[in-house]
């Protein structure tokens, strides 16, 4: 299996996706988890990858291309793979198709999480106090959203029109909205 799970920052990302990437026995390759282990040792594209985040900004497309090549080349990444923060960009969207296409590989399926912006700022300050996050305050929260609305959510209609697009509602305690999301999920690979 190939997948995407997109969502506003905090919608469930990442706690939904080890569960999908269990499930299909593929690796969970998160750009968010990449970059703050970069930032956690100080390495060169930790130090500009924390002036980003700190300002509320994405890495660029080139830099966050670079790092998910690099990953999906390595032999884990063969049988499938479940992508987390990435694309977030029309750019970094025809990087993943042309990386693909080169392979004779193509997406099985792209599951977007929807959540209330109330809800998600909720979600966020708690998960900062809680992890000590320090990318996640108000103000940081909501131009991450803002940049999420601009360049990223587009990338739902491209993946719609594809036929790959699984939508899905992602309120509700962690383990509903995994079984609505293997429900769906599975609908949609039976229909393809």
């Amino acid at each position: 299996m190939k997948l995407l799970i997109m969502g506003a920052p905090g919608a469930g990302k990442g706690t939904q996706a080890t569960a999908l990437a269990e499930r299909y026995g593929v690796p969970a390759i998160s750009t968010g988890d990449i970059f703050r282990f970069n930032i956690r040792n100080q390495t060169p594209l930790g130090v500009k990858v924390k002036e980003m985040i700190d300002a509320g900004e994405y890495v660029p497309d080139d830099m966050t291309e670079a790092i998910v090549g690099d990953r999906l080349a390595e032999p884990d990444c063969e049988p499938g793979f479940l992508l987390d923060g990435f694309p977030r960009t029309m750019h970094q969207v025809f990087f993943l198709d042309r990386y693909l296409a080169e392979r004779g590989k193509k997406l099985d399926a792209v599951v977007s999480l929807h959540v209330e912006p109330e809800v998600l700022v909720e979600r966020l300050l708690a998960r900062a106090e809680e992890q000590g996050r320090a990318d996640d305050n108000a103000d940081t929260i909501r131009r991450r959203m803002e940049v999420y609305a601009g360049q990223t959510a587009p990338l739902l209609f491209h993946y719609e029109s594809k036929g790959l697009l699984v939508d899905l509602e992602g309120t509700g305690t962690v383990d509903e909205v995994r079984q609505r999301m293997f429900d769906q999920l599975d609908e949609h690979i039976a229909q393809r």
